[in-house]
């Protein structure tokens, strides 16, 4: 069964718009295929659909519950990267700051070249790292206390994989520097600013690096597909380091260190659609939530029919992957590791957002259920 819409949420003015929901997600349920999972539809005013299936914990079976909290993985790059935009709006930084400008350990970078290290042709800077041009690579080893200043440090003495702005390549650990750049420029820890300038102004009450004991009830299990038994087993969030959710001496890493739930994602995505602002609370300026958005990484191969803006990954030709096929070319957003989803469309005024934590069944950003649920919830649209 579904849950009903969370206590103190407008409602649908027609909730049986989005009937269709409810048996597609069951059958995932049903078949093992997942735990669970929470939909969310929304405009940049309003939640007109909020649902939950399944279970949050299979040992335990708890009913998976509206405003259960998720580990949504690289979607916390958008979030990291609108605390660099407030910053730019600001005036503490710029995106176009070399990186060494604000962490002075990346001023000696080289880069791996033909098997040799060369010095860089020009200094990789905050966009580049923002829109994965920059070169830098990952920390597979990385201590689980490891800060994000020596997170940095040990990231600066790594070679880059190539020159900057030459091609495209994802980073995580980027995102992790960016964290640090926030608290250099900003004068306060990564955490505290996010909490002072953009969770506690859009009201995202369930959004924190860290689940608190009192939530962790709330908190849906991962869980990894196991192909050859073709079930589910429950497993290990490798982001976290070995250490247990509430570990507060893990450090706030802004590539996929973030936990949320549904709701709170919808708020920033409104808030982006709102041209940076929710409530009367202004984030942003519209022009900056512009260049967030709109394309940055020229002719450079990213992903199929999605280049990438300030943080965001960018839709330009929804026809090249069947789950995008819902949104408008302009639509942005994020997906995480363990399937979460969260896209905007402001040619249409819609958000999209499925959270659900399995890993090891393909791409998550082309996921059946997400497929299946933006095909059943189209309908509640009129698409």
């Amino acid at each position: 069964m579904l849950a009903s819409l969370a206590p103190g949420l407008l409602r649908a003015e027609q909730p049986d718009r989005f009937a269709a929901v409810a048996p597609r997600m069951e059958e995932f349920v049903q078949k093992g295929e997942i735990a669970g999972a929470v939909t969310l539809v929304a405009t940049k005013n309003r939640i007109i659909h909020l649902a939950a299936a399944g279970r949050t914990d299979l040992a335990h079976g708890r009913k998976m519950k509206t405003d259960d909290i998720f580990w949504i993985a690289s979607m916390s790059k958008p979030i990291t990267a609108v605390c660099m935009a407030v910053l730019a709006d600001d005036g503490k930084l710029s995106f176009d700051d070399p990186l060494a400008k604000h962490l002075p350990e990346f001023d000696g970078l080289m880069v791996s070249q033909n098997g040799q290290s060369v010095k860089p042709a020009r200094a990789v800077t905050l966009r580049d790292v923002l829109i994965h041009t920059s070169g830098l690579g990952e920390m597979s080893d990385r201590e689980p206390d490891l800060t994000l200043a020596e997170t940095s440090s040990r990231l600066a003495r790594q070679p880059l994989r190539f020159q900057p702005g030459s091609r495209w390549a994802y980073s995580t650990a980027g995102f992790d520097v960016l964290g640090r750049v926030v608290e250099v420029a900003s004068g306060m820890p990564f955490d505290v600013f996010l909490q002072k300038r953009l969770l506690d102004p859009l009201g995202m009450k369930n959004t924190s690096f860290w689940v608190a004991p009192a939530k962790e009830a709330r908190r849906a299990h991962p869980y990894r597909w196991n192909q050859q038994a073709a079930k589910l087993e429950e497993t290990t969030i490798p982001y976290l380091y070995k250490t247990a959710p509430a570990d507060r001496q893990r450090p706030p890493l802004g590539g996929a260190g973030l936990f949320s739930t549904a709701e709170d994602v919808a708020r920033f995505y409104q808030m982006m659609l709102n041209q940076g602002t929710l409530h009367g609370k202004r984030i942003l300026k519209p022009e900056t939530v512009a260049e967030m958005t709109r394309k940055q990484t020229g002719a450079m191969n990213a992903r199929p029919g999605m280049p990438w803006g300030l943080g965001f990954c960018v839709v330009e030709d929804p026809t090249k992957l069947p789950a995008n096929s819902v949104l408008s070319p302009g639509s942005f957003g994020h997906g995480g590791a363990f399937s979460t989803q969260s896209w905007a469309d402001p040619s249409r005024n819609l958000i999209w957002i499925v959270m659900f934590q399995r890993d090891g069944k393909g791409n998550p950003d082309n996921s059946d259920v997400r497929i299946a649920f933006q095909e059943a919830a189209a309908k509640g649209v009129g698409l």
